[in-house]
């Protein structure tokens, strides 16, 4: 029998704190016995509409899962042994603070890299991490392992990473949902699209490398070869300038469209492109009519099609359709794809910005491998690191070209301090490892770039057994490390406080009544009605990419020369060859997120084990049947796997959904063996989609 449940005692107000574009709204019962009971999305938030992700309304399981980290532990065996002794807190804060002083003293400041990404979008258990990286001179993380190849597209573009409110969506006459699997990853992508179909009668297009979950809701569904979108898109181009469609009034007003664009895109016929993507003719031609005869169209263009060597310049090639139909004129109509250039935040303090020291090196994250070997280039010219301390993030897992991230973690002569929730694959190559809080357990805000709001998510429960949040380890350290300057001795609800007056936000006070601050920009602002971000209010179809590394400090990994003059389909992706005949995308699975949920009983069941999708004309052809275990592999490693006949993807094509713990393969080895950590251009980032691999029948 199950247990009784214990009575709801309140029902409270938070936030999803997980790498995802909707940051939900929350209703959460906290029962009477201190746990966390139901956990749904919020009806009044007008976006998360009160939907929310499988893996998230099962958060009990997370949070009370029995294998959460609770006390700080140091290594006492090999790397990788599982061998560990319980220590205090001061034990473990003493020996980091001396570590890290002797890597300084060593081999420089610079040695020290503190790394971190998204495990919480919370700004403050995020990003407070930047203020020990300041104090000390430490290196700087360049962060591109998820938003260096979109954003830049985009901005190419606009001149702003801001779009159309997506809740006019469902004022759309037509949705676009271009390079994600919303089901999977964002789900109130498709609360709003579904409206306007079931409103308004609008069509729903899904354009993605796989017939999956999304795409199997879609009224057209095109499935075309990984890495050719920006051939899609000026093939697009081609037949609303051929057949009358482009309103040639609103580019003459509001782009920079020329007799030399036009004249480049004269050869984007759909025939070209059918050619690259594999995509029909048809296909191509009723896509272009569709959208160039509804002024109306919604351009939702997510993260999974960047994630290619060429995936900037098909972020921009796709925004570009809406600049050529004039469809941002309209409500419902236009694109978006982030709102993260618009939130206006003041977050100096919070990351120290007053206590750097010098102009320390800064380091890509996404060639965490190549850097942790050695490797040159990567590490700047500079000395090799010799001390990490690592927090939202598991590298050991979700970075690419794992081979050398392992290689460079079992390093004897690198320190290795994690703080986590779990004892995640980088927690188990560790030397110190420390327990972390999860979201109701700490105060935080969240920006949401799905979206219009930020939202507060104040802490509502005691951490179990001795967890401390990131924001309490960082100050720790720093104040173990020498720094008197009084931002270390601060509670993380004044950092919130402090952060929202430096931003001339409502006080926290009143942001506590209702959760939230809206910064909806004006409607027509954020349609870019009467002009675009750049200083001539115009968008580029002919992009500057200097001015978009000018506006963002990025820096460049490739000769600018190089670059398509004009929105295109660039072929530099990896090739695939008579060795490598497949090209492998990595998508995300709907239970996990990242490697987030990986460990949750929900999430397991859903998944199951590690699985490739291959079209049934290869799979005959390799003497393949379906639930065969396969091997996958490439020169930067192999994958085990299970065969999953699938006919909704292109021939030459594998999926493989999902970070599942690599201890879940058979051989122990993830799926990020097989993907490049070589940073894509023009400004870095990880082509995690773009690997040329093989596959075949495991003995």
């Amino acid at each position: 029998m199950n247990a009784p449940v214990a009575p709801i005692a309140r029902t409270i107000r938070s936030v999803c704190p997980h790498d995802c574009p909707s940051v939900c709204a929350l209703d959460v019962d906290i029962l009477a016995d201190g746990r966390v009971g139901r956990v749904r999305g919020a009806k009044d938030d007008p976006y998360t509409a009160g939907v929310i992700c499988e893996k998230v309304a099962r958060y009990a399981e997370r949070i009370h899962h029995p294998e959460r980290l609770l006390h700080p532990m140091r290594r006492v065996g090999p790397k990788g042994a599982g061998q560990w002794q319980r220590i205090s807190w001061d034990e473990a804060l003493d020996e980091i603070a001396a570590r890290f002083r002797t890597v300084e003293d060593q081999h420089g400041p610079e040695s020290v890299w503190p790394y971190f990404y998204a495990g919480t979008m919370g700004h403050v258990h995020r990003d407070g991490i930047e203020r020990l990286r300041a104090v000390r001179g430490y290196s700087h993380q360049y962060d591109t392992i998820c938003v260096g190849l979109p954003w830049p597209g985009y901005i190419a573009g606009t001149g702003l990473l801001g779009g159309v409110n997506p809740e006019q969506m469902a004022e759309a006459d037509c949705v676009v949902i271009w390079g994600t699997n919303a089901v999977h990853t964002q789900v109130n992508v498709m609360t709003h699209a579904m409206k306007a179909r079931k409103t308004r009668g609008a069509k729903v297009v899904v354009i993605d490398i796989y017939r999956n979950a999304t795409m199997e809701q879609a009224d057209m569904g095109l499935v075309l070869r990984p890495g050719t979108d920006g051939a899609l898109a000026v093939a697009t181009m081609y037949i609303l300038l051929r057949d009358g469609l482009a309103d040639r009034d609103y580019m003459a007003e509001f782009t920079d469209f020329s007799p030399e664009f036009e004249a480049h895109l004269a050869t984007r016929t759909p025939e070209w492109a059918s050619e690259i993507t594999g995509l029909p003719v048809a296909e191509i031609e009723a896509f272009a009519h569709l959208v160039g005869t509804t002024p109306r169209t919604f351009f939702r263009l997510g993260y999974g099609f960047s994630r290619q060597r060429n995936g900037s310049t098909a972020v921009h090639a796709a925004l570009s359709i809406p600049a050529m139909t004039g469809a941002w004129q309209h409500r419902g109509g236009g694109a978006f794809h982030s709102n993260s250039g618009t939130w206006a935040l003041d977050k100096s303090r919070l990351e120290g910005t007053h206590l750097q020291k010098g102009t320390p090196r800064l380091l890509d994250m996404s060639e965490i491998g190549p850097i942790l070997t050695g490797d040159a280039k990567a590490l700047q010219g500079g000395a090799a690191v010799h001390a990490m301390i690592v927090q939202n993030t598991n590298p050991a897992t979700v970075a690419p070209h794992q081979a050398l991230v392992r290689e460079g973690l079992m390093r004897e002569d690198l320190f290795v301090v994690v703080h986590e929730q779990f004892m995640t694959e980088t927690a188990e190559l560790a030397d110190i490892v420390l327990p972390a809080t999860m979201f109701l357990e700490h105060n935080d805000y969240y920006t949401r770039g799905g979206h219009t709001r930020v939202l507060y998510g104040p802490a509502v429960m005691d951490a179990p057994g001795e967890a401390r949040s990131n924001h309490d380890v960082i100050n720790a350290i720093a104040l173990r490390l020498g720094s008197e300057d009084p931002v270390f001795r601060t509670s993380d609800r004044d950092v919130v406080a402090d952060t929202f007056a430096r931003s001339k936000y409502p006080a926290l006070e009143e942001v506590e009544k209702t959760g939230y601050v809206d910064r909806e920009r004006p409607d027509e602002v954020a349609r870019f009605a009467k002009g675009f971000g750049w200083p001539d209010g115009r968008f580029r179809f002919a992009p500057n990419w200097q001015d978009v590394a000018d506006r963002k400090g990025y820096r460049w990994v490739c000769d600018p020369a190089e670059m398509p003059r004009f929105a295109d389909h660039w072929a530099i992706n990896e090739a695939a060859d008579d060795v490598h005949p497949f090209k492998l995308a990595t998508s995300p699975a709907r239970a996990f997120l990242n490697s987030t949920f990986n460990q949750t009983p929900g999430s397991l069941r859903r998944e199951g084990e590690p699985t490739v999708f291959i079209h049934p004309e290869d799979a005959v052809r390799l003497g393949i049947v379906h639930g065969d275990p396969v091997v996958v592999g490439n020169f930067r490693g192999q994958v085990e796997l299970t065969a999953f006949l699938h006919t909704g993807l292109r021939t030459g094509v594998l999926i493989a959904e999902g970070l599942h713990r690599n201890k879940a393969h058979r051989g122990g080895q993830g799926i990020n063996m097989l993907t490049s950590a070589q940073p894509a251009p023009p400004f870095g980032g990880a082509p995690f989609h773009d690997a040329a691999v093989w596959i075949r029948k495991a003995e």
